[in-house]
């Protein structure tokens, strides 16, 4: 091979499942592994083999600890891959948290779907991965400092840059030699990039002069204008005393992980300062108590690592367990604050705490991260009146609100100003991690920006050849994976999403029907409906 082949296996075109795939004459690594989330569609992606064998990979350079950059990895050591998965020494004690969290929350759902298959006759499914692959992946990570080189392979060689995204955060600088050439071949991967303002790191930071950036672009079409601290903590006490109710709840859908911790830190300064009143906050998830006990060893590391400190101590703070206790929150009386995970609402404790309350009037839900399309968190802020949890329908009546400061993306000028400070980009800039209209956004800016370089928007599974005159796009048969979904099926709503819908309106129609004679016609126009199409397709 003489040059580097660059293939996006996740990430293109859509915001979760980061995995990208780097060949080159010193072997084949990938730069992250993770989690496909958003409709069952591309959730289904996660049940699939791999479109690569894992026993061919050499090693892995992970960006960063959230599940939808590392939630395959376990699964890609079960499958066959026996090498090393470097990553900063902070990733490496958050996916040990992490991971067996996944492991967990896989296990209890698989269980539940499978009850339910049951009932149907069906087969049951296992899942991703267990607890003893998560032991296994552990034993394969090394951790390293900022600014240290790594040596992954013969002929290439890593930095991690502080991203400022969460704990323990990079972007991921790749020196690439190249046979026959004196100077390698520099990439940059942006990770995930965090925000100006963002509580508890500096300013994300990168390599100058490079020949392939690839950088994400979840919020490419947003400009945050005048976000810093102060006006987040002062919208956020806004929202909590708005909130309150004699016998409500505040609901905050959170990333276990660095969201949470945030929120713990500004809530409880908030309270310090008499901006609120002493609230019970409840923070429903055992794997914020495991991560909030690694950002504590390292919040030396932290900017404000002692603001964090202060806010676990607060009185008001409490961390629930086991099972009985968070099931016990479903009886606390007066306003009370419970943050759980998932930030996206598609699994975890939030689903239980959303049952509790969603129908109630009394109940704010506050949404303060990116909801990707398909997730129920996102159905609820493009405003659902109706949604299904768990195979049961509920009526939306309590409050939903969005706070767009808690996110730990960068907006679109200051993905800019990233961008920038990488000059010179000598070949090309690859946009990932966005939804379309954010990613065509800051593909317009960067276009004009950076001319003639070009701006590329890879599709899922698109490979391209990184020559030292610019990138060649592969087809199928040059190397190239046939693609597992079609564009259009990615960060969109799907059937499954159709067919939710589809149960709630008929739900809605019945119980508003006049009589049983109405209702009657109406599930006979529906049964005649269903039967001519049978009959019109062999059914």
């Amino acid at each position: 091979m003489s040059f580097p082949e660059l293939t996006f296996h996740g990430a293109a075109r859509g915001v979760t499942g980061s995995c990208f795939r780097l060949k080159c004459a010193a072997g084949t690594i990938l730069v992250d592994c993770g989690m496909f989330q958003g409709s069952k569609t591309e959730k289904e992606l996660n049940y699939r083999p791999f479109p690569f064998d894992p026993a061919d990979i050499d090693a892995v350079v992970l960006t960063h600890a959230h599940i939808d950059h590392s939630g395959l990895l376990p699964k890609l050591v079960h499958d066959g891959f026996a090498g090393v998965i470097h990553a900063t020494r902070a990733t490496v004690d958050l996916c040990g948290v992490m991971l067996p969290d996944s492991a967990h929350i896989q296990a209890l759902e698989v269980q539940q779907l499978n009850r339910r298959r049951a009932r149907w006759q069906k087969d049951a499914v296992t899942p991703i991965y267990d607890g003893a692959d998560v032991d296994r992946t552990m034993a394969q990570m090394r951790g390293h400092d900022y600014g240290d080189w790594v040596a992954v392979l013969p002929g290439l060689r890593a930095r991690f840059w502080n991203a400022g995204h969460m704990l323990g955060s990079a972007s991921v600088e790749l020196e690439v030699m190249l046979p026959g050439h004196r100077e390698p071949m520099v990439l940059c991967f942006s990770g995930d990039i965090g925000p100006a303002y963002k509580l508890l790191h500096p300013d994300p930071e990168g390599p100058a002069g490079v020949d392939y950036l690839i950088c994400e672009s979840t919020y490419g079409g947003t400009d945050r204008l005048g976000a810093s601290d102060e006006v987040r903590r002062a919208i956020l006490g806004e929202e909590v005393r708005a909130a309150i109710r004699p016998d409500g709840a505040l609901l905050i859908p959170s990333f276990a992980v660095e969201r949470a911790q945030e929120l713990i830190a500004d809530l409880t300064r908030l309270m310090d300062e008499g901006v609120l009143p002493p609230i019970p906050i409840y923070v429903d998830s055992p794997l914020a108590a495991r991560a909030t006990e690694v950002f504590d060893r390292h919040r030396r590391t932290l900017e404000k690592g002692n603001a964090l400190a202060k806010g676990l101590h607060n009185p008001n703070l409490h961390f629930t367990q086991d099972v009985e206790e968070s099931k016990r929150l479903d009886q606390v009386e007066g306003f009370h604050i419970v943050i759980a995970a998932s930030g996206m609402a598609e699994a975890g404790r939030i689903r239980h705490r959303l049952k509790r309350w969603l129908w109630s009037e009394a109940a704010t839900v506050l949404f303060v991260g990116y909801q990707a399309q398909g997730t129920l968190g996102r159905l609820l802020v493009d405003g659902a009146k109706q949604v299904r949890i768990q195979g049961e329908g509920y009526d939306v009546q309590a409050r939903i609100r969005v706070i767009d400061l808690y996110s730990g993306h960068a907006d679109g000028p200051e993905l800019t100003a990233w961008i920038a400070a990488r000059a010179p980009v000598r070949q090309a800039l690859f946009l990932t991690h966005g939804e379309p209209p954010a990613m065509e956004a800051l593909a317009r800016s960067e276009s004009e920006a950076l001319a003639p370089l070009p701006v590329l928007q890879p599709a899922l599974d698109a490979s391209y050849r990184l020559t030292p005159s610019g990138p060649q796009e592969l087809d199928e048969g040059q190397g190239r994976p046939a693609p597992r979904l079609p564009p259009a099926a990615v960060a969109n709503l799907d059937w499954h999403n159709d067919v939710s819908t589809l149960f709630l309106d008929l739900n809605e129609a019945l119980s508003g029907a006049g009589d049983e004679k109405a209702r009657g016609v109406l599930i006979r126009r529906l049964r005649a409906a269903l039967e001519d199409w049978q009959a019109g397709h062999g059914g």
